[in-house]
This record gives structure tokens, sequence and C-alpha cells, in this order.
């Protein structure tokens, strides 16, 4: 192509895909098209084909369309979904929200860190970032605001809080990364649960710190406020306690061996729909809005890999990938060195771009690598599960903080969000160094439960 050679011209291929999804255009029809435009010219052989549409890298898309509707693993995905979108619409998490904030009335900071404990349980529910923002932006904020809470400390708390669903299984974007790397993802799950719980208790801690360093930042709740110790007793029991006992359910049966993603999937959905019921919050036009918002995100999923596949085989075809393990293995890096070296290029890639496009066309680049540095592929995913963190809370992009805009529109600036967002950045930053430090937070549970890899 123009007198490029074919490693010129997947460097070209990975640019111009950066430009489109730069400008705008949708992720994975970029991918397929850039895939299929770049393919024709790779696998372009005029004496074999015995027409213009005679070519290989048609037979690539069906091929990898198949093998997508055929995988086992991602039919968890639409079940998660389900049952995060019915959690969120039968009105379940609102309840739990009022439950944990009369339950941590007495702490410091006790509606930011409801909003935490929400955030990360509703997280387990669903791995939807946009949707657990947007929630808690709509339910947790306003009240923290009105309660007298800084409007930069709530935006922060919410923000933060909403996109622990990367990290906390059963995340979609865990879900994504086994089928990308080819690992467990039951040991996946396993290895992001203390990782997950260890960047929450830092959220937590943070909060209450602040609040008792300033309290003007965070008010405590007034006497009146409190409702009789039964009144609270009743609101655990009947709104906490049924959701948590299905979280549990579903996470106990995958980490104990017993049930598949996917089947712990199912009984999530059906368990949510059971509770949804019993709470007598289960419309009909909300059962329908799950069904819908569940079959177009599983679509945007499904055609993300067809593109993302076919990118990334024309991409390798063309020598792509040995242009990027010829510069890390010229470099002779020592392993903390590589591990260093990825990091920070996929911080910096959080900035433009989301964790769809940089766990699908970046990620695959270093997989091949770990071995020769002898790096640990578990505890790189965690190293990038944690890291995916600051795609949606570092600026521009920061998604999260335009979920919150969106919903609360002219109450908050852009600004102040992205000024409430940078302690919780660097707390992320700080999970990584201390993951990094002690890699057991990744690797004994998969270990304890599973066996060595």
């Amino acid at each position: 192509m123009f007198g490029m050679t074919n490693p010129e011209t997947a460097l070209f291929m990975m640019c111009i895909f950066l430009f489109f999804v730069l400008l705008g255009f949708p992720i994975a029809f970029t991918l397929l098209a850039m895939g299929v435009g770049f393919g024709y010219f790779a696998y372009y052989n005029p004496e074999t084909m015995d027409s213009l549409l005679d070519n290989r890298i048609f037979d690539l898309v069906v091929q990898n369309t198949y093998s997508v509707m055929d995988n086992h693993v991602l039919t968890a995905v639409p079940l998660f979904l389900f049952m995060g979108y019915l959690v969120e619409r039968a009105g379940i998490v609102a309840k739990l929200f009022f439950a944990i904030r009369l339950a941590s009335h007495r702490l410091p900071a006790s509606m930011a860190v409801a909003a935490l404990i929400t955030c990360t349980l509703f997280s387990t529910a669903t791995g939807i970032i946009g949707a657990v923002v947007t929630l808690m932006g709509l339910l947790a904020w306003p009240a923290m605001v009105k309660a007298g809470y800084d409007k930069k400390f709530a935006s922060g708390v919410i923000c933060s809080g909403g996109c622990l669903g990367i990290l906390i299984p059963p995340s979609i974007m865990l879900i994504v990364y086994a089928v990308i790397a080819q690992l467990s993802p039951l040991r996946l799950f396993a290895a992001a649960m203390l990782p997950g719980l260890l960047l929450a208790t830092l959220y937590v801690c943070y909060a209450i710190g602040l609040a008792m360093w300033k309290p003007e930042l965070a008010p405590k709740p007034k006497a009146e406020e409190i409702p009789e110790r039964s009144v609270i007793m009743k609101e655990v029991f009947v709104s906490f306690l049924p959701l948590f006992g299905l979280i549990l359910l579903v996470l106990g049966t995958i980490l104990a061996g017993i049930a598949t993603p996917a089947e712990a999937a199912a009984v999530g959905a059906f368990g949510a729909i059971v509770m949804a019921y019993f709470y007598k919050t289960l419309k009909w036009q909300a059962f329908k809005e799950s069904v819908f918002l569940t079959a177009k995100t599983s679509a945007m999923i499904m055609w993300l890999f067809i593109g993302s596949w076919t990118f990334a085989s024309v991409f390798s075809y063309l020598g792509g990938h040995e242009v990027f393990e010829h510069f890390f293995k010229s470099m002779d890096l020592e392993p903390w060195q590589f591990l260093i070296i990825t990091q920070i290029i996929i911080f910096l890639l959080g900035w433009p771009l989301e964790w769809t496009e940089i766990l699908i066309i970046f990620v695959p680049i270093f997989l091949p690598l770990l071995e020769t540095f002898g790096v640990n592929p578990y505890f790189f995913a965690m190293l990038i599960a944690l890291n995916l963190q600051t795609s949606f809370l570092t600026p521009p992009m920061a998604m999260s903080a335009y979920y919150l805009k969106g919903v609360q529109k002219s109450n908050v600036e852009l600004m102040d969000i992205f000024k409430g967002i940078m302690p919780f950045l660097l707390i992320v930053i700080i999970a990584m160094v201390i993951m990094y430090n002690f890699p057991g937070l990744a690797l004994w549970l998969p270990t304890a439960l599973f066996g060595p890899a």
C-alpha cells in the first residue's frame, strides 16, 4: 500500500483507527471497517481470486461472527446485564442506599460512605459504569448536596464509586478480558475480589478521613433525621439483606466452582425478578426497558468482539504485533520495568480513550510479551483492571464525569466534578502501587480456590 511494508501498513492502520475514534465514530463498526478495508489489501491475491468479492477477509468476518455466537463465556454477558438493569429499574438500589444510609449514620461522611457501599454492591449486580453513575447521580448526589455536602466531594464519591464495576466481579470487563486473553473467568473473578475490596475500602477511608479533617465538607445528619433503632433494623433487613444475599449466592457459586458464570448469572437474573416482584416494584414498563437495554448493550459488545477480532487478525497478519514485540525486547527490560512502562501507556491512553478501545486494541499487544518477561497473566490482568478505572476518571474524557453532568446539568460545573475526582484518581494509583508490592492480593484467592494456574 503506497510503497509501505506490511508492518508499516499495520501501524498506519492503527493510526487511522485512533483518528476516526477520536472523531467520535462508533468503535465497533470502525474496527470492522478498518479490519475489512486493510484486510482486503492484506489478503488480496489476483491469481487466486475469481472475483472482487473472492477475498479471505470476508471468510474471516463470517468465522469471527460464528466464534462470538458460539463462545460460552460470553453467554453470561446478557444475563448479568439483565440482572443489573432490572435491579436498577425496579428501584431496588434506592431502597439499598436508604437502608445503608440509616445504618451508617454515626460514621463521619455517612452519606458518602453509604453511597460508596451502595456503588460497591450495585457494581456486583451490574458491570455497567454508566448505569451506576447515572443512577447514583440521580439518587445519592442530590441527597448529599441537600444535606450540605460539598459538591466537588459528592461528585468525586459518585464518579469513583460508580467505576468500581470495572473491577469488582461479576465485571463485564473481566468477562471480555477472559475472552481476549483466553484466561479462566473464574480465576479472574477470584483475583479481582481482594483488589476490588481494597480500592473500595481506600475510598471509604478517604471519605471518613476527609470528613474528620474538614467536617464542613460532609456535615453529620441532624438528630431529628435519625429514626428509631427498630426502624433502621427493619430497613436493613428488608432492603439490604435480600440483595446482599443474592450477590453472595451469585458470586459464591461462581467462586466455589458450583456454577459457571453463565449459570450464576441466570440465577441472579431470576433472583432479581423475584425480588422486584416481592417489593411490588416490578412494572411491565420497567421489565420491557430492562430487556431492551440488555439486548442493545449485548449487541454492542458482540459487535465489538467481531470488529476487534477482525482488526486484530489483520493487524497481526501484517506484522503489527511483531513491531511492538521487537521494540520491547530490544530495550532489554527487567520485568518490573516492563510492568511500569505498560501501565504508564495504559494510563495515558485513558486520557483520550475508553476502556473498551484500550482493552480490545492495545492490551492484546502486551499479552504475548508476558511469558517473555515472566509476568503472571492474572496479576497483569488485575493491574490492567485497576488501571482502567483511570479511563473513567482522567480528564478530558473522564466519562463518569460526563454521566454525572448529564443527569445534574446546571446543578454542578464540569470543572468541579473534575476537581472532586482527582483525589480518588490518586487513590487508584496508590492501590496499584500496593498491589504491585503485594501481588498476593491478586494471586492468593484464585490459588486457594482453584490451585496453581
